[in-house]
């Protein structure tokens, strides 16, 4: 899982932006201001159906310089939407 969700530059933050971008989800800021330090971000090639051979890329945040504790800031920016996975 995303280490983003429970960090307290979340929205502010280009590198999940990014994760965003890739996966296709509306933005928490259309124009975040922080440039974090040495986020490292796992990207996993995932087989979705092996009958049709289709594929799906799965990114995540697992390590940041950066990263601030601040459990459930994600859900306060999003308290109704499914957290990501």
């Amino acid at each position: 899982m995303c280490i983003c969700v429970d960090c307290h530059w979340v929205e502010r933050c280009q590198a999940y932006h990014a994760v965003e971008r890739q996966h296709g989800v509306a933005h928490l800021s259309m124009s975040p201001d922080f440039s974090p330090r040495q986020p490292r971000i796992h990207v996993q090639v995932l087989d979705l159906d092996t009958a049709a051979a289709s594929v799906g890329v799965e990114w995540d945040v697992r390590a940041c310089s950066d990263f601030r504790s601040d459990p459930g800031r994600w859900r306060r920016w999003r308290p109704d939407g499914p957290l990501p996975s």
